[in-house]
């Protein structure tokens, strides 16, 4: 072989190795043009196989006809230039011809049915079995929308034998189930994609394509979860794949249709080139179609103007991409129909683009960039007129509400105000309309304490002045909210000593009264919480006073007392009215809030949870949900964790749908931590998905959003769950900063990365992400995380084999162990730094050595110092251990690796009883070394020896130990 002839085989390989896209496929291209230049034939044609791999899984898959042409003329002319290997991949391709046939609609039907029937034929001649044959034609017949063919060909496809020529389990389960979900039996497919999705069988893009063929057949049955898992795990496959546009569709295709757009536009923004690479046209048009879904997803929840990303070269709305997708892909179907002679192609992509959501929303636990706010035109148009009832109707009905004290109360009275119109109402009514309105959430407080006022004018007038001056009362603690609590300590002063003397003459009600005692009680609260937030911020602050009555902490705390107690005194004996109970149970929510901030735990539990019972006992359990989640905290605290945990579900439970979105995602999350702690992994998942998802509904993705993917990931990974673990974590970095997050969070965030990306087959990729984690930790006081982070990098560089790189890291290891004092460790990673030293281009077998016997002396030195018997136990097995790694190590000369195992042997004797499993694989070793020096009675003994320690053991080691041994005696008679 000449020079140039072994640089191109080994320049093919190489570029075999490199990511798929049209860079391999120029570099192939070149490499097709220096093999010519060789005149080597047999060269010539593994240029030409591997130019045709690299169009396959490609966007330039239109190009990958001529090179199969010219290499099945050479298999014509020169049929003895090709070997069994080179035949046989010549055979092969011509599956990939027949079926990227239909995928060009420039290529006619006759054209294709001609090169199925020479397909048959050449498999004939060659010995094949008709089954990879019977399977093109049923893709064929699939395509152009004949079922009859199709059913035939799919019959006569699983009949026929199994061959070399058959494509593999995995591809071959995709396409069957795949034929399944399109006549309707999405159980069926499911069942066929198993063995696929549990990885019994997988190739080069697979499970790829199963994964994303999964989704909507699981979100039809009723799975979502699965769906949701098969997404994370499997758009991490097919992202870095130029080949998979036609599968990546789907994932956008999943997310438009469960509440997920944001993450469908992130996709898409992926690969612009996907919009507009020409070399596959089938998958142009999903790619297309599935954008058009998307789109109008986007149309109809009011964001038909925001800018999406889309083909170059044009700034993109929603609406016009819509219009834009939905025309390319349909003049796509067309084409292929014109050619085929049927609207079969047409008839799928339309029933694709009518496609609407299955799920209104389904949590990913992946943060994405919401479109920009945009009202919803079906929201808006049942605002204008909610279900076109009269306003006496609705103001009936608002009022039913507020008697009942529902949180939906506001949103009728909302209805009510916009039914009005020119509608003659009285001052009660204006007045109601006005005072809903000012608890509008998305009020600014000026607006709301203006309506308030507004309301009380009203109220007087309709000659109600006891729900004037409670109106009054929220005017004030409007204010408060504002960032004036102490203005409003002054502006509340008057509805209250109004609202008593009315009281005091019956003019109003004590539900009236003790409401606006209620509103002063919150703005003392609104100024106690701002001084606490102050001390916070400000270390050198003022701090409390002393009583001085302006304004300190203490004087704080006292005001909020004595305006509880005023309220108590007032409200108290008539708690029995469920009219009023509901006053009382939030003074003693407030009272245990005082509780806590004064560092009485216990007490503030109690005051919750008689808070929380009150409001049961009143008939407003949404309500009860505010002093529950308060006392999820206290709970903790006090190391209840089943009361934290019962609070928490008691208040997700009993505020349903009111809890605002900080509120979810705080209980959510404590909940989750608390669910980590017992060990209730796939629970706390799915407690994390909320958390995660509320976190993004209340703006907050980067930062307690951040801290709820950070834990999703880390339950994920400890569920075993470890493809959805790697997609969340990865997706959360960007968001993670030091500064922001802390250094801890960061390093178990890259630490848990890596467990993922190992148990995912990934080394390479875990060893950066402990490294990274490595380098924070460098810096910290306790240092034994990094000499842990240091020795998992280069466990997984060692697997990688990056030999230097590993080497490199393990040094670094051995000296943060000895600095720590873990001879164990020190010694282990000293034995992996031999390992590495015999594999090629590395140091060699002398420097090995070198390494074993540092290790030995590590293990001496600390058995000298060590006087507690079970450390030296430990250590002995450990030197044992050594000497055992050592013979291994010198295996290829038996007559020095022999006496190493007999140190080896005798060292775990010394150390005990414990460490009899590791003698015995000693002793197996050392009898195969006998067994190959030819001392056959020696490898007996030990043989003999072994099944005689394990002759009634139970248990899969002594299964092994005994097998083995069976085997030392069958090898050597």
């Amino acid at each position: 072989m000449s020079h140039d002839t072994a640089a191109i085989r080994q320049a093919l390989y190489d570029n075999y190795r490199a990511p798929e896209g049209a860079a391999r496929n120029a570099r192939a291209e070149r490499l097709l043009a220096e093999a010519e230049g060789t005149g080597d034939t047999p060269l010539l044609i593994e240029a030409l196989s591997h130019l045709l791999q690299a169009y396959n899984y490609s966007s330039e898959r239109d190009k990958l006809f001529v090179p199969f042409a010219r290499l099945l003329r050479l298999w014509d002319e020169r049929p003895g230039e090709f070997d069994e290997q080179s035949a046989h991949s010549l055979h092969w391709y011509f599956k990939w011809v027949s079926t990227d046939m239909l995928d060009q609609p420039h290529i006619p039907l006759a054209s294709m049915e001609k090169w199925l029937g020479e397909m048959e034929q050449r498999y004939r001649l060659a010995g094949y079995s008709e089954r990879a044959v019977r399977q093109g034609e049923f893709c064929l017949a699939r395509h152009i929308g004949d079922e009859k063919r199709a059913e035939r060909a799919y019959t006569a496809w699983l009949a026929a034998d199994r061959d070399r020529m058959a494509d593999c389990h995995a591809c071959e389960l995709h396409d069957q189930g795949a034929w399944q979900a399109r006549v309707g039996n999405d159980e069926q497919a499911l069942e066929l994609w198993r063995p696929v999705l549990d990885g019994e069988y997988t190739c080069a893009h697979e499970p790829h394509a199963v994964l994303a063929a999964s989704l909507l057949p699981l979100l039809r049955l009723g799975r979502a979860e699965e769906a949701r898992a098969h997404h994370l795990r499997g758009y991490r496959m097919v992202r870095p794949l130029e080949s998979m546009r036609g599968w990546v569709a789907l994932h956008v295709e999943f997310c438009a249709l469960t509440g997920n757009e944001a993450r469908a536009l992130e996709i898409l923004s992926d690969r612009p080139a996907y919009f507009t690479d020409s070399g596959d046209p089938d998958s142009l048009m999903r790619h297309l179609a599935a954008t058009a879904v998307l789109m109008d997803r986007l149309v109809a929840l009011g964001h038909g103007e925001q800018g999406v990303p889309g083909p170059a070269g044009t700034s993109w709305t929603a609406r016009t991409l819509a219009a834009h997708a939905r025309e390319q892909a349909l003049a796509i179907a067309a084409r292929f129909d014109e050619r085929n002679g049927t609207d079969a192609v047409g008839s799928r992509v339309r029933e694709r683009l009518g496609r609407r959501p299955l799920l209104e929303r389904l949590p990913l636990g992946i943060r994405a960039v919401r479109p920009a706010s945009a009202a919803p035109v079906k929201a808006a148009a049942s605002a204008k007129a909610p279900e076109s009832r009269g306003v006496d109707e609705l103001l009936a009905e608002a009022r039913l509400l507020s008697e009942a004290r529902h949180p939906d109360a506001i949103r009728a009275w909302e209805a009510v105000a916009g039914a009005a119109g020119d509608a003659e109402l009285d001052d009660r009514a204006l007045a109601e309309i006005d005072d809903h309105r000012a608890m509008a959430p998305a009020n600014e407080p000026a607006e709301s304490v203006r309506l308030f006022r507004s309301a009380a004018e009203r109220y007087e007038a309709a000659g109600d002045p006891g729900s004037a001056v409670a109106a009054l009362a929220r005017g004030a603690f409007a204010l408060a909210l504002g960032g004036d609590p102490d203005a409003a300590v002054a502006a509340v002063a008057e509805p209250v000593a109004r609202a008593l003397a009315l009281h005091a003459e019956g003019a109003a009600s004590t539900r009236q009264a003790a409401g606006a005692l209620l509103c002063r009680v919150r703005i003392h609260l609104l100024r106690l919480h701002d001084e606490h937030e102050h001390e916070n911020e400000n270390e050198n602050g003022d701090g409390d006073g002393g009583g001085d009555g302006g304004g300190g902490g203490g004087a704080k705390i006292r005001a909020v007392e004595e305006a509880v107690s005023e309220l108590l005194d007032l409200a108290g004996p008539h708690q029995a009215d469920p009219h009023v109970a509901d006053r009382v149970a939030e003074a003693m929510s407030v009272r245990g809030d005082l509780a806590a901030h004064g560092g009485d735990a216990a007490a503030a539990a109690e005051l919750y949870g008689a808070a929380a019972g009150l409001f049961h006992e009143a008939g407003l359990p949404w309500y009860a949900a505010e002093p529950e989640a308060r006392l999820v905290a206290v709970a903790r605290h006090l190391g209840d964790l089943e009361g934290a945990e019962r609070a928490a579900r008691a208040a997700l439970e009993h505020g349903g749908t009111h809890l605002e979105a900080p509120g979810s995602t705080r209980l959510h999350l404590q909940l989750t931590e608390i669910l980590v702690g017992s060990g209730r992994f796939d629970e706390a998942v799915e407690h994390a998905l909320e958390a995660a998802h509320w976190a993004d509904e209340a703006g907050e993705g980067t930062g307690i959003g951040a801290y709820a993917r950070h834990q999703l990931g880390g339950s994920l990974l400890r569920a075993g769950r470890a493809a959805e673990a790697a997609a969340v974590l990865e997706a959360v970095l960007p968001d993670l900063t030091v500064d922001g997050h802390g250094e801890g969070m960061v390093v178990e965030t890259l630490w848990w990365l890596g467990d993922a990306l190992t148990a995912l087959g990934e080394p390479r990729a875990a060893a950066e992400h402990w490294l990274g984690a490595a380098d924070i930790a460098r810096g910290w006081p306790e240092q034994h995380d990094h000499a842990m982070l240091a020795n998992l990098a280069g466990q997984a560089l060692y697997r990688a084999g990056l030999n230097t790189e590993a080497d490199r890291v393990y040094e670094r290891a051995c000296t943060l162990w000895r600095d720590l004092g873990d001879v164990h460790a020190v010694v282990r990673a000293l034995r992996v730094r031999a390992w590495i030293a015999v594999r090629e281009g590395q140091a060699g077998p002398d420097a090995a050595r070198d390494f074993m016997a540092a290790a030995e002396r590590e293990c001496e030195e600390a058995l000298t110092e060590a006087t507690e018997p079970a450390a030296r136990a430990r250590l002995r097995a450990e030197l044992a251990d050594t000497h055992r790694q050592t013979g291994e190590l010198l295996v290829d000369d038996p007559r020095e690796a022999l006496p190493h195992v007999e140190r080896a042997i005798a060292g775990f004797a010394e150390a005990g009883d414990d460490f009899t499993d590791l003698r015995t694989a000693a002793e197996l070793a050392a009898a195969w070394l006998e067994a190959d020096l030819g001392d056959t009675p020696a490898a007996m003994r030990r043989a003999e020896a072994v099944l005689a320690t394990y002759a009634n053991a139970p248990g899969d080691t002594a299964e092994s130990r005994r097998a083995e041994a069976r085997s030392v005696q069958e090898y050597v008679t």
